[in-house]
């Protein structure tokens, strides 16, 4: 694994800077990197534009059933958590840029194959092999590009830098992609809003992984006497050489898990029981993530200055705890007359969502001398999120029914809270975020001047 102990002061790898990228820089923003956050803001809206709709739609054509559908999801959730481990494992030995070249191929080949075979043919086998295979795709691209990042950024930056990419992850994902299937939706149906998507996945993964010229992502991280089977072994025994690394494994997994879950059965819920229809559930949706979006740029920023743990534990984790009751309970109770309390509620869970933001930032800082490592089982987290909320829907809707599942995530949000309190940085991190903040803020200076 790469021994990245040293802050990263250079901001762009030399060379005089333009004052657009300075201005990139002093918003936290690593200028190289500027096309592949633009990119993959594109990447995740066509990525985006099914979450809010795909589950009945496979139940209409082929799945028969919501829970059916669940069960096509759980599965791309597996797919997903094995690709986002191996996004940062693969990193390591081959770049992060050839990664995403395997995440955008497999993605764009699965989906054509999705939806030009087995959704005609409501082919229920077909839908679990291709939408499942799919799901390795777009957290190779997306997370492999996240590693990027956290070599690239200065370590005082780090956490600004994260928030940038969530502004574009989530950007994206469900954000401006429920956004344009609400568009859509009505002009081209389900099914050409789906094809829709695939043309806006190929134009943010060509921008991203062919605009970006910084070279740290083209050639491998780990050092060259590390053998494959070291690095992914290694990617993975961290968790127990390093226990916060695991713990904070598991807060990433509590992070995005409900967020996955409740988008499985709340459209039912909302568009049916509480009787919003689809279009206002869609632009609920966006209000969420769009607030969102802005959010993981704040508490990005705020979590440089205030600290990382402070503001997972109190925006993050309490935050979501209570927001994502008032997220189902609130509604329920007034009804759809008091819409505009929905989107006020949900404007609240989308900032407190961002509060986890800065994990990213924290897992690598927690293991210095095996970064790699620690973002294989960050990714792991993100990914196994996808299928933990999920399958907690699977397993618990019957049996507790909709407001139990609520329950359960919001009960997830507070062992998180406990969790983050254990994930301490090392003293030599802390000596080094504090040195290279004092270098970014000389600079700052010597460039006003």
């Amino acid at each position: 694994m790469s021994q990245l102990t040293t802050p990263r002061l250079s901001r762009t790898g030399g060379g005089e800077e333009s004052s657009f990228a300075r201005l990139l820089n002093r918003w936290g923003l690593p200028a190289p990197l500027f096309l592949g956050y633009a990119g993959l803001l594109l990447f995740m809206i066509g990525d985006g534009v099914e979450s809010g709709f795909i589950a009945p739609f496979m139940a209409d054509h082929g799945a028969g059933t919501e829970i059916k559908a669940s069960y096509v999801i759980t599965v791309y959730g597996v797919a997903v958590m094995l690709a986002s481990w191996l996004s940062g494992a693969l990193s390591e030995l081959w770049g992060p840029r050839r990664v995403m070249l395997v995440g955008l191929a497999i993605w764009l080949v699965f989906d054509v194959l999705f939806l030009a075979v087995a959704v005609p043919g409501e082919n229920y086998p077909l839908m679990l092999v291709f939408y499942g295979i799919r799901g390795f795709g777009y957290p190779m691209f997306a997370f492999g590009f996240l590693v990027w990042i956290t070599a690239v950024a200065p370590i005082a930056r780090l956490g600004a830098a994260v928030g940038w990419f969530y502004f574009a992850f989530t950007g994206g994902l469900p954000t401006l992609g429920a956004l344009v299937a609400s568009f859509t939706n009505p002009i081209m149906g389900h099914y050409g809003t789906l094809w829709l998507s695939v043309g806006l996945l190929a134009l943010g993964g060509l921008v991203c992984v062919f605009g970006v010229r910084e070279r740290t992502g083209y050639r491998r991280l780990a050092p060259p006497e590390v053998k494959p089977v070291q690095s992914l072994v290694s990617s993975v025994s961290i968790a127990w050489k390093n226990p916060r690394v695991g713990v904070g494994m598991i807060v990433r997994v509590i992070n995005t898990a409900p967020e996955f879950g409740m988008l499985v059965f709340f459209p039912t819920i909302f568009i049916d029981e509480i009787g919003f229809g689809e279009s206002r559930w869609l632009l609920l949706v966006s209000v969420i993530y769009g607030t969102n979006i802005f959010f993981n740029l704040i508490f990005g920023v705020l979590s440089d200055k205030i600290g990382w743990r402070t503001t997972i534990f109190w925006f993050g984790a309490i935050g979501c705890a209570i927001s994502i009751l008032l997220l189902y309970f609130v509604p329920l109770a007034m009804g759809a007359e008091y819409y505009w309390l929905a989107l006020i509620v949900g404007a609240l869970y989308g900032a407190t969502l961002a509060g986890f933001v800065p994990i990213s930032a924290l897992l690598p800082s927690l293991a210095p001398e095996n970064k790699g490592g620690a973002m294989a089982l960050l990714n792991l987290g993100a990914g196994a999120a996808a299928f933990a909320g999920p399958a907690i829907v699977s397993l618990f809707l019957g049996p507790a029914g909709a407001a139990g599942v609520v329950i359960i995530f919001a009960a997830l949000y507070l062992v998180a809270a406990v969790l983050v309190r254990f994930l301490k940085l090392p003293e030599t991190t802390e000596k080094a975020i504090q040195e290279d903040a004092n270098l970014q803020e000389l600079g700052e200076r010597v460039t006003t001047t």
